[in-house]
This record gives C-alpha cells, sequence and structure tokens, in this order.
C-alpha cells in the first residue's frame, strides 16, 4: 500500500503548490522531494529514484514532455502525474499521450491527491512485477541460449578455417565470402557473452576501493586506436576532478559502462566533433554522490525513443544487440546502486551522467 517509504517528487515552481502538496503528503506517512523546475526535478530524479513523480504542465525553464521523457529514460516504469490549472487540457492531453499516467486539475483536493497517488501506486508496483518476470525469465534463458549457440558457432568456426586452407582465397569472391562468415560468428559471439554478462548476478567480492579517474583513462587508452581511426577529427577533453573519494566498486564492471558509452558516442559523431569526460562528486551535500559525466556532439537521439533506451534488444542501430545499455544500466544501478541518465537533442549531441553513492 502507497504510504510510509513511497517517495513522491514534486516538480512545480509554484513554492505554495508544492509545499501545500508536500504537508498533505507528509501526514499520511510519504517522504516528499521537492524541486521548482524542470532541470532541478530531473536531477533530483536520477538520484533518489522517487516511486512516482507529480509534475507541473508547464515549467519555466523546460518543456513538461522534455521533463516527462528524460524522467521515462531514468525509470520508465515511473508513474507520472499532471497537475494542471483550469485551461491546460490541450498540453495534459499531449503530456499523457507521452505517457503520463494521470492528471489532477488545481486547486487539487486532499482526497483527489491521494486517490490518485494510489492508483499510481499500484500501476507501478504492476509494472515492476512485469519488469521483474520479464528479467527473471531472460536471466534463465540467456544461459541456455548460449550453450545452444556457441557449440555450432564452435563447429562453424572450425569448418571456415579447413575451407580457407582448402579454398583458392586469392578468388576475391571466396575471399569476401569467408570474411562475412567470420565477422558474423564473432558479431554472435559477441551478443552471447553480452547475453552472459546481462543475467550475471553481481560479484560483490569483487569489489574494492576505486578510483573512477582511472577507469576514464583506462577506457580511453582502450578506445584511443578507435579514435585515431576514425575518419573525422574527435577533440577528446577531459576534466578529472583529482580530489574524487574512491568508492567500493567493481573496475570491469565500470570500465565496461564506459567503453560502451564512448563507443556510442564515437559512433554518433560521423562527422566528427568533440567528445568531453568529466568527473565531480559533492562530498558536502546529502546524499554524497560521485558523478561521471559523458558528452559528444554527435547527431543526438530523438526524445520519444528515450525512455526505451535500456529496455534490452531495444536498438537503433541496424547491427545492434540491443544489450549495451540494458547491462550499462544493470551494471550502475542494481550493481551498484547507482543511476545512469541519457540527456539528448537531435543534431546537437548527447550527454551520459553517470551516478554513484560514497558508499554501497
Amino acid at each position: 500500500m502507497a504510504g510510509k517509504n513511497t517517495k513522491v517528487l514534486v516538480i512545480d515552481a509554484d513554492k505554495a503548490f508544492a509545499k501545500k502538496i508536500a504537508e498533505i503528503l507528509t501526514s499520511k506517512a510519504f517522504n516528499t522531494i521537492l524541486s521548482y523546475s524542470g532541470k532541478d526535478g530531473i536531477h533530483k530524479a536520477s538520484y533518489t529514484s522517487p516511486d512516482m513523480v507529480i509534475l507541473n504542465h508547464q515549467l519555466p525553464d523546460l518543456e513538461s514532455k522534455e521533463v516527462l521523457n528524460r524522467l521515462k529514460g531514468i525509470d520508465r516504469t515511473i508513474p507520472i502525474i499532471i497537475a494542471m490549472a483550469v485551461g491546460g487540457e490541450r498540453g495534459t492531453v499531449e503530456l499523457l499521450k507521452e505517457g503520463a499516467s494521470d492528471f489532477l486539475v488545481k486547486p487539487i483536493r486532499s482526497r483527489d491527491l491521494l486517490e490518485a497517488i494510489k492508483r499510481a501506486h499500484t500501476k507501478r508496483i504492476a509494472d515492476l512485477e512485469i519488469q521483474s518476470k520479464k528479467f527473471l525469465s531472460l536471466g534463465k534463458l540467456f544461459p541456455f541460449l548460449a550453450h545452444e549457440i556457441r557449440n555450432p558457432l564452435h563447429a562453424i568456426g572450425g569448418a571456415l578455417t579447413i575451407l580457407q586452407r582448402k579454398c583458392d582465397v586469392e578468388n576475391d569472391t571466396i575471399a569476401q565470402c569467408i570474411e562475412i562468415i567470420r565477422e558474423e560468428v564473432r558479431r554472435l559471439n559477441q551478443f552471447i557473452q553480452e547475453c552472459l554478462d546481462f543475467s550475471r548476478p553481481p560479484a560483490r567480492r569483487r569489489f574494492a576501493e576505486t578510483d573512477l579517474n582511472e577507469i576514464i583513462r583506462s577506457s580511453l587508452n582502450t578506445m584511443a586506436p578507435v579514435i585515431e581511426a576514425h575518419p573525422h577529427k574527435i577533440e577528446v577533453i577531459t576534466n578529472l576532478d583529482e580530489t574524487l573519494p574512491k568508492i567500493k566498486a567493481n573496475f570491469n564492471e565500470i570500465k565496461q559502462v564506459c567503453l560502451n558509452i564512448l563507443k556510442n558516442a564515437i559512433e554518433a559523431m560521423k562527422k566528427g566533433g568533440k567528445l568531453e569526460i568529466h568527473t565531480s562528486s559533492n562530498q558536502h551535500e546529502r546524499p554524497r554522490n560521485v558523478v561521471i559525466k559523458i558528452v559528444d556532439t554527435g547527431m543526438g537521439i530523438d526524445e520519444k525513443i528515450l525512455p526505451y533506451l535500456f529496455d534490452p534488444f531495444f536498438s537503433t542501430k541496424s547491427r545492434g544487440t540491443g544489450l549495451g545499455l540494458a547491462l550499462c544500466k544493470k551494471v550502475v544501478v542494481e550493481n551498484h546502486r547507482g543511476q545512469i541518465d541519457i540527456e539528448s537533442k537531435k543534431n546537437i549531441g548527447t550527454t551520459v551522467t553517470i551516478t554513484f553513492p560514497f558508499s554501497l
């Protein structure tokens, strides 16, 4: 039942209204988080993981539609209730089409608010159960698929080696066919490995004091040949906080996340551009976090698909497996209790923000 320990994020520039909502919810044992702008609301959602959001349909800094899509990008299951003024029906209908779960008309009565919260909570529980069952099924299926697919792949690889020795590799058509088979075998093996990585439980015994700056430097060294081989110039800018505190983490898992994000950024900059990597911390605030921010000036992502980016098997690439970002979210959120947020504008670029708590 909604109530104690249920976190509700209220995003509304009207401070008096937001505080009134907080008073109502606090009296019913809800944990209320207040925000007075779209950008701040997105930021707070990224590290507080609210159970639901009450969002004003008009904000001073960002379009409510963008805020909604960004919130859904952080957590696709999060219910968003639109708080609208009389006469805001048209804008609210658009937000409902974009995925908002409900709406309330100001001034909002206490009874109506609590009923909307109850509906939102019920829907969230149902969505989480569906998602949990889906991931559990995938976790059982992936090892079976890996075994069933890898054995034929080994046989194909062995047969390909024999064919290469026996055939006339000087023949361009034969050489091209052999290379195609070899590349597809490699791609399937990579897919299998991603499936296994996704289904593997967190190895917390491998957690140790970890320097995120070291992970960034190691990831950039790994990607250096790819960046240098790019047909257009990519300028890499690093702004690493050398006072960054270490955190308990799995070095290899976090590095894989960084490699995935860097690879996506490079692929998005087909005509070259800037790749910026920042690290920072808020040692004197609560909750205390360390942050990695990776910014590219690539082609950007359509805001309509932002909520689906972390879904397993969803991909915007013609040859993508759709597990790269799903694995990133699993490593950051499930394994390290952090948050990952993607902000993007078509033809402008993409910003990925990864947040980790000081202590896990």
